[in-house]
């Protein structure tokens, strides 16, 4: 992602053009659904959310320090929205693990799913804190360097809440494993 092609659509931005914005949705709308989808596990929610992130992020665009990454403050929104959301729901309804998959496989598929959706479970049942360093670091990729920009924490901070995270998932899906 070019950090001068964003601080030139920023700009332009700020100027009035609108599809200059276009743009920058169209370049975070994928990572922007995915970060909030990874919060929130359901499709619906991280579309919510990544709608409010982008209104947000156009109603607020005058304060965007550009000092900063693009892709770092409008990863903030998102997770600050996908942490709103989690604030706001009544309770978690876990997946119907009794529905079945439509696509038969062989059993190595069938054995990765049933990882991905255990890790995926465990991933939604730990603190947000946690699941969103997660989140940052193995589902979107960013470096602690960006994590510690989004989420406004020291790296050693980033690196404990990590550590922390990986350790919770491993107890639950020990845990898991041995049921």
């Amino acid at each position: 992602m070019n950090e001068e092609d964003d601080q030139t659509l920023v700009r332009r931005c700020r100027k009035g053009d609108r599809s200059a914005f276009e743009q920058l949705v169209r370049r975070y709308q994928k990572p922007v659904f995915n970060a909030a989808f990874r919060m929130l596990h359901d499709a619906q929610d991280a579309m919510d959310v990544s709608q409010t992130t982008f209104l947000k992020a156009f109603e607020h665009l005058a304060g965007y320090d550009p000092s900063f990454k693009f892709y770092s403050w409008i990863y903030r929104i998102a997770l600050n929205e996908s942490l709103n959301a989690l604030g706001s729901r009544k309770s978690f309804v876990p997946v119907d693990e009794q529905q079945p998959d439509g696509a038969p496989g062989p059993d190595r598929q069938v054995e990765s799913e049933q990882t991905g959706r255990a890790i995926e479970e465990a991933l939604m049942q730990i603190n947000p804190e946690l699941r969103s360093v997660v989140v940052l670091r193995h589902l979107m990729h960013l470096s602690y360097q960006d994590m510690g920009d989004i989420l406004q924490l020291p790296e050693k901070t980033v690196k404990s809440r990590l550590y922390s995270a990986r350790q919770v998932l491993r107890e639950q899906l020990q845990e898991v494993s041995q049921v």
